[in-house]
């Protein structure tokens, strides 16, 4: 996969993370930012995906402010259960994030519940499906940065 990006792609990038126009016709409106059309815009925008520089477009909510819970978790997956296991844990609509590391834990991922009770469920039916125990390490303080990579010469 080449990670070459145009100057376009690139402007595109650095608006769609942060200011995505919330419009009727929101291609049109980048495309109106960019100097481009709006099939410009989205055709730019579906390469970008195709190419999985984009991997998910789509709000972000501050779940907390929804009464929402989060959770870290962890799981030492055995080899051959890892495609069941992460299947199952990439299918439930509350899995933020799920990432593979070189540790004896090497499946960590976020889930966030409208309930502490009903994390703990989700997690234990992970459990029961796949035979794998969960590490659950429910965030009791929230450390929250904004992260943008700028595609900019900027930096």
């Amino acid at each position: 996969m080449s990670a070459e990006l145009s100057d376009i792609q690139k402007k595109l990038l650095d608006i769609i993370q942060t200011d995505f126009p919330l419009e009727p016709r929101p291609y049109a409106v980048l495309g109106q930012r960019l100097g481009i059309t709006e099939a410009e815009a989205l055709a730019a925008v579906n390469d970008l995906r195709q190419r999985k520089i984009i991997r998910r477009l789509g709000a972000n909510f501050q779940s907390k402010k929804l009464g929402f819970v989060s959770t870290l978790c962890a799981a030492k997956v055995p080899d051959d259960k890892m495609e069941a296991f992460t299947a199952e844990v990439n299918a439930h609509v509350g899995v933020t994030h799920n990432y593979l590391r070189e540790h004896d834990y090497n499946i960590w991922f976020t889930l966030i519940s409208p309930s502490r009770d009903e994390a703990q469920a989700t997690l234990a039916g992970f459990t029961e499906r796949t035979g794998v125990p969960i590490l659950n390490l429910p965030a009791t303080k929230l450390f929250k940065i904004r992260v943008d990579f700028r595609m900019d010469d900027g930096g």
